[in-house]
């Protein structure tokens, strides 16, 4: 059985600085280093002042995201990172801590089980 890697989507309540371009920037890269996965790039785009922020980065390993409501403390991230040995809990932990979410609430799905190897010619 394949296992390609795990899936993570979270939200986050109660966050302060999610009209920060700056600080999304900063969650980001520590998620990143914390779980151990490989930047390719990162962007972060702000919609305005005391608008929400959206945010990506390319990892060598798939990526991380997040799209903040700063009018209702609330961030939604999506964390991809193939293979088994990264740390979702600690790039999330790192995402939340620079956010100060109060509550946060996760799914993890497990993907590529089953995939079927190329057939060699």
């Amino acid at each position: 059985m394949d296992f390609t890697g795990t899936h993570l989507l979270a939200d986050l309540f109660e966050c302060d600085h999610l009209a920060d371009e700056a600080r999304i920037e900063a969650a980001l890269r520590a998620s990143v280093v914390a779980s151990g996965a490989t930047l390719l790039a990162l962007h972060v785009h702000g919609f305005g002042t005391d608008q929400g922020v959206t945010g990506v980065a390319l990892l060598a390993e798939s990526h991380i995201s997040i799209h903040s409501w700063p009018e209702r403390g609330y961030a939604a991230v999506d964390m991809f990172l193939c293979g088994q040995k990264h740390d979702l809990d600690a790039g999330l932990r790192a995402l939340s801590t620079a956010l100060n979410a109060r509550r946060v609430e996760e799914r993890r799905f497990a993907r590529g089980f089953g995939v079927v190897p190329p057939i060699a010619v």
